[in-house]
């Protein structure tokens, strides 16, 4: 495949520059929820017509950005791999024809099914490259000469989280019989606690698994307390968090005669937000290391990356220093936002807006 790529490369990557330059449409999670309500034969026509024409310009925009990253990062094995994967899923959605009646319908949503599996290991790829090149550079560029690279990141992860969200939510409505009360992706009647307590109990599994022992979590809010939004997406963000404190508290009291003092989650319910905060006191952050948290290439913790072991299935506990920077995107993407704050010798207070309004646009980088 690589080789074909290879060969093809050339008209390939006239073609996605030329889609690259098209303008790209964003929806809302409200549009997502009221259209997909309704998977008729003919919106799912609609709903793939869509795509046929909105995927290649996305994902033609990602590959053609991959040429050129800075600092030599476009050669590094890692990106050129990803960059093959966009090239050659550009490639698998402009080949299908316009889609005319049903059954080319259901052809691409198989097909777009694929693209979605073909890049599940992006983010852990990309991580990868970004560490090539910092072994490379070694201590010649600092912080700031690599706010390039953090930038195209966050322009790069936000775009795949929209791109998967689009793909996935079109799959999942031709599910014959779909959850209760859920749109594709989409639950219009989810329980913030609910999901607080799921992503906690597994970071809590996860924390127990590497250190044998592991702080309480206490969840305050109504259970019975819902809104629209995408569980996987809430579960990933809250679990980010959980996972965070956790460590921070694990690693406070070690070595201490004293109880670890429980991880508290508040979910609040406001007019245009619903807020999540995860406070712990495991000691903080350094101010001089506030900055640096949402960057892709800080981690406090030991790099758990290497070739052999790209495998986004097992979570670690701590990882490739990705984890809040990503949690940040998946929050804007619909509208909301992601806070920390910290008192060194403390705790950490993480705040998670989530707009319950629905309404705000994608944010297309």
């Amino acid at each position: 495949m690589a080789a074909m790529i290879k060969k093809a490369s050339k008209d390939l990557i006239e073609e996605a520059r030329r889609w690259a330059a098209k303008k790209q449409n964003g929806v809302s999670l409200r549009y997502m929820t009221e259209f997909g309500s309704r998977p008729t034969p003919r919106n799912l026509l609609i709903s793939a017509q869509f795509l046929h024409k909105e995927l290649p310009i996305r994902i033609s925009r990602r590959a053609v950005e991959l040429e050129s990253l800075p600092y030599g990062l476009s050669l590094k094995p890692a990106v050129l791999k990803v960059r093959d994967w966009y090239l050659e899923s550009f490639r698998d959605v402009r080949s299908i024809p316009e889609i005319k009646d049903n059954s080319y319908e259901l052809d691409f949503t198989q097909m777009i099914k694929m693209v979605k599996v073909r890049h599940n290991n992006v983010v852990p790829m990309m991580a990868l490259g970004v560490q090539q090149l910092k072994k490379d550079l070694n201590r010649k560029i600092g912080d700031e000469g690599l706010d390039e690279i953090h930038q195209f990141l966050d322009r790069f992860y936000m775009s795949r989280i929209g791109i998967r969200m689009l793909i996935g939510q079109h799959v999942a409505l031709h599910d014959p019989d779909p959850p209760p009360d859920c749109v594709g992706y989409i639950h219009t009647k989810m329980s913030p606690v609910e999901v607080a307590r799921n992503a906690s109990e597994d970071a809590r599994a996860i924390c127990l698994r590497e250190y044998g022992s592991a702080p309480d979590i206490n969840i305050y809010g109504d259970p019975k307390f819902t809104f629209p939004y995408v569980p996987t997406h809430l579960h990933l963000m809250v679990f980010e968090l959980v996972k965070n404190s956790l460590r921070a508290v694990q690693e406070q009291y070690m070595d201490s005669d004293k109880v670890a003092p429980p991880v508290r989650i508040i979910v609040a319910d406001g007019l245009e937000d619903v807020t999540i905060k995860v406070s712990d006191e495991g000691g903080g952050i350094a101010r001089s290391g506030l900055s640096k948290i949402f960057t892709y290439l800080y981690s406090t913790a030991k790099n758990p990356l290497d070739e052999s072991d790209v495998d986004p299935d097992t979570a670690t506990m701590a990882g490739y220093g990705y984890g809040l920077p990503i949690s940040r995107l998946y929050a804007r993407y619909f509208g909301g936002d992601l806070q920390i704050i910290s008192m060194e010798g403390y705790g950490t207070d993480a705040y998670l807006h989530l707009s319950r309004l629905g309404d705000s646009q994608e944010p297309l980088p």
